[in-house]
């Protein structure tokens, strides 16, 4: 049974018409023509503008999520990397500075990277990536967040288990097990954390993944800093594999090919790749039952009030235990 008793201000986004984003451009003086198209987003709203000759990108972030001194940090973070010659979409800096205020609404300005889905396949391309994320981790390396979340057992974990077993979306007849398959499978991931020990956490991307790549002539564009935090650098790594264990194998050998030119890696973390994949699953999971009122989750997920995906998820969550606590598929250093 779907709970529909949401506070008001679950559907932050009602109000921000075309006319609202416009008025909201001309107020940061960004003389917008007119040219109009609302992006692919979920979590903020995203529109590509036509500012005379140039193409423009507002993000209006969700209320709530993240405070204006975590928004700004990622803004000087990506700041940071263009300073360095990275390849990442850095906001505008505006008469009202990166983050800018229209009515209640908080968004920012992005040039438009123009670029194609990346084709990992492609000669020396995956190589490339490595070099190019090494580089990135090396600028996050040089001082901590101070504002931003850490990748936690804590918050991506215990924390998205309780907003599922409270939002209601989950059928009353699975709670009980998705208590139990949720539980201990956060045990496992806590003792595979504990078996690593301490890891160098430094300031990551944090969502690194094929939908958040662009590629253009020379290579990677990192766009999307949106979920960026604390963390061990083989979160950023291991999104981008895929396949079958041999394939997965190549892969991996040919992003650290690249990332060992510019960086260290810790071959323990190898054994974190599982548990960080767990963690997603409930967060996940978790992301969605709470933005549910939002018409554009129910639009993306329509299967998610079903019974039968709530069945297969816990069969997922099962699956999990079992690659937690099994020699890493990947090689370390030989």
């Amino acid at each position: 049974m779907i709970n529909k008793t949401r506070d008001a201000d679950v559907q932050p986004f009602s109000g921000l018409t075309p006319a609202v984003v416009l008025d909201a451009a001309s107020a940061c003086g960004l003389e917008p023509d007119g040219r109009l198209f609302a992006l692919n987003s979920y979590e903020n709203r995203v529109y590509q503008l036509g500012a005379g000759e140039r193409q423009l990108v507002l993000k209006f972030y969700r209320p709530g999520r993240w405070s204006d001194a975590q928004i700004l940090e990622e803004h000087v973070f990506t700041a940071e990397l263009a300073a360095a010659e990275l390849p990442v979409a850095a906001p505008l800096t505006l008469p009202g500075g990166t983050l800018l205020h229209f009515q209640h609404y908080r968004f920012a300005a992005f040039p438009w990277r123009r670029g194609r889905p990346p084709e990992l396949d492609a000669g020396e391309a995956r190589e490339l990536l490595g070099r190019s994320l090494a580089r990135l981790h090396q600028v996050g390396a040089r001082h901590p967040f101070a504002q931003r979340p850490r990748i936690s057992i804590e918050r991506l974990g215990w924390e998205a288990r309780a907003q599922v077993l409270r939002d209601g979306l989950l059928p009353e007849r699975l709670l009980e097990r998705y208590a139990s398959v949720s539980g201990a499978l956060l045990e496992r991931v806590t003792g595979a954390f504990a078996a690593v020990g301490a890891t160098h956490d430094i300031r990551l991307h944090g969502d690194c993944h094929l939908g958040n790549l662009l590629w253009d002539e020379h290579g990677p564009v990192f766009v999307d800093l949106d979920d960026c935090a604390m963390g061990p650098r083989v979160q950023d790594l291991w999104m981008l594999l895929a396949g079958s264990p041999a394939e997965q194998q190549r892969q991996w050998g040919e992003l650290l090919e690249g990332y060992r030119q510019f960086a260290d890696f810790d071959w323990r973390e190898v054994r974190l790749i599982e548990p960080l994949r767990a963690l997603r699953m409930l967060h996940h999971a978790a992301w969605v039952s709470q933005r549910w009122a939002d018409p554009a989750f129910p639009r993306a997920f329509p299967w998610f009030g079903e019974e039968r995906y709530w069945e297969g998820y816990l069969q997922d969550l099962l699956e999990q235990f079992d690659p937690i606590e099994a020699p890493p598929l990947l090689r370390g250093d030989d």
